[in-house]
Order: C-alpha cells, then sequence, then structure tokens
C-alpha cells in the first residue's frame, strides 16, 4: 500500500513538475511561428525580400533556385492588392492567415495574363468591392477570406544565375497596397 502511494505522489509531482516546465517554454516557442516572422520583417503592406541566410527574425529561403519575398497585411480597415508585373520564367504566390493556414495560391500559369494582380478582401469588403467594382480593378482576382491578419509569399524562379536579375526586379516591383473599397 506504502508503495501505491508513494507512486501517485511521484506520479503528480512529476505531472506538476512538466506542466510547469511547458508553461514556462511557451514564451519561447510562442514567437517562433511563420506570421510572427513575417510580420517582424518590417512594415506591413510591403514585400520583404527573404535573404540566404536566417535573418534575425528566423526566416531563410531554402530553394537555391526561387528568389522569396513576403508581405503581411491586416484586413481590418481595408483590402489588400498584390500585383507585380511578368517577365520571369516561373512565379507562384500563396496567401496564409496568421496561424499559417493557406488561404490562396495561384502562378503564372493559372493566372490570366500572366501577371500577378489580386485582391485580399473579407466578405463585407469583397461584396461591396463585387457591386461597384471600380474599372481599374476589374482585372484583379478577387479573393474572400473570414481571416483578418495575414501574409503573401511571392516566389519567383531563377535557376540560373542570369534570371537573376529579372527575378530580383520582379520582387522589387512587387506591391502589397491598401485598396479603397468604399
Amino acid at each position: 500500500m506504502l508503495k501505491l502511494i508513494l507512486a501517485i505522489i511521484t506520479g503528480l509531482v512529476g505531472a506538476a513538475l512538466l506542466h510547469l516546465v511547458i508553461i514556462l517554454a511557451l514564451p519561447y516557442f510562442s514567437d517562433r511561428d511563420a506570421y510572427t516572422k513575417v510580420v517582424a520583417q518590417g512594415e506591413a503592406y510591403r514585400f520583404h525580400v527573404i535573404g540566404n541566410r536566417p535573418d534575425n527574425k528566423g526566416l531563410v529561403k531554402d530553394d537555391p533556385f526561387l528568389d522569396v519575398a513576403v508581405c503581411s497585411f491586416d484586413l481590418t480597415e481595408r483590402p489588400v492588392r498584390l500585383t507585380t508585373h511578368n517577365g520571369v520564367p516561373f512565379w507562384s504566390l500563396a496567401t496564409f492567415d496568421a496561424a499559417s493556414n493557406e488561404t490562396f495560391s495561384i502562378n503564372d500559369r493559372t493566372a490570366a495574363a500572366s501577371g500577378l494582380d489580386v485582391i485580399i478582401a473579407n466578405p463585407i469588403q469583397a461584396t461591396a468591392l463585387r457591386k461597384t467594382m471600380p474599372a481599374s480593378l476589374m482585372q484583379s482576382i478577387l479573393v474572400e477570406t473570414r481571416q483578418m491578419q495575414g501574409y503573401a509569399v511571392l516566389r519567383v524562379m531563377a535557376p540560373q544565375a542570369s534570371y537573376k536579375p529579372a527575378a530580383a526586379a520582379f520582387l522589387k516591383d512587387a506591391t502589397c497596397t491598401p485598396v479603397a473599397w468604399k
């Protein structure tokens, strides 16, 4: 009977210590998610190019043939428009919510004119845009999401050194800007 009581007490103390360690470790792990790292890159509504080496926020591009840029956005006030010119062999865009769930993706093969022109909006904004879409936005792809915060990852292929200038120009010209919707 004494051994059973000792085993129960040991189990309870061990469980308490384990829970304490987990609670104390949460702050260390809570800022290591992708959304937090993207937001830490700099100002929102602007594409930030990711380098070959981990930056002080922990982001790194791990494919030598793809150049990558990220942009964080918040749809609380206004939708966001993602655009850039074409002229590269391959590009892709993926948008994610704050929990890093993919909400939309497109590439140059599936885009209408091979150019990037996407508007990300919450349901209210999307409905308003559909009713009174300005002529300047008629060619844009309208994507509706219920999540207010998110980020976009823009990738461009540069399979050889000669493609690097075009890829750099592609990412430099990329815009991630709020859109007037009322």
